[in-house]
């Protein structure tokens, strides 16, 4: 990101449906079908869907369900030419602040055991793995790796949010929360 440019993270919309398949259908060899993803930014109670953007390009989104004091995170992607570039870290602390503020205690997600970037920035964030869902992949096959977060509220408190501001100074730029 070049200097005097912004990173924001804001609420996902209907308007941005086809930014959003655009990074699902290049980032997942299964991508959801255009249907389940409208039926997602409806904004069902609990569901949140957010989006970054650099200067008004949308370059990621994520969502997650909260119910019953969980945080199901549900997709986290980057368009490729924005990787490595930690957007998806700022968008995964994003949903758990929101998760936070709903009231849950627990976040949990599955990823493909293959996936070892995504793993690595879990880990680094506090999710443990807890197990395999046998046969999630249905093009493959292949399990998925179970990894939760527990006392989510406490972690927010002690080590989320230092890790946020550590992000935030390394990149010498703050997101903005919309």
């Amino acid at each position: 990101m070049s200097e005097g440019q912004r990173l924001t993270i804001r609420r996902a919309s209907s308007s941005d449906l086809d930014a959003i398949m655009a990074i699902e259908n290049v980032s997942f060899a299964t991508p959801w079908r255009r249907e389940a993803m409208v039926d997602e930014l409806r904004g069902r109670q609990g569901t949140h869907y957010t989006v970054a953007e650099i200067d008004g390009e949308l370059v990621g989104y994520a969502g997650m369900w909260c119910y019953a004091g969980e945080a199901h995170i549900m997709n986290i992607a980057v368009a490729p030419a924005h990787r490595r570039r930690s957007f998806g870290a700022a968008l995964l602390l994003d949903l758990l602040r929101r998760a936070v503020e709903e009231g849950a205690d627990l976040a949990y997600l599955e990823v493909r055991p293959s996936n070892l970037g995504a793993i690595a920035l879990y880990r680094k964030l506090g999710f443990c793995s807890v197990g395999f869902r046998p046969n999630y992949y249905r093009d493959t096959d292949e399990d998925a790796m179970l990894m939760t977060l527990d006392r989510l509220s406490r972690r927010w408190r002690t080590s989320l949010v230092p890790l946020q501001e550590e992000w935030e100074r390394r990149h010498g730029y703050r997101p903005v929360s919309e």
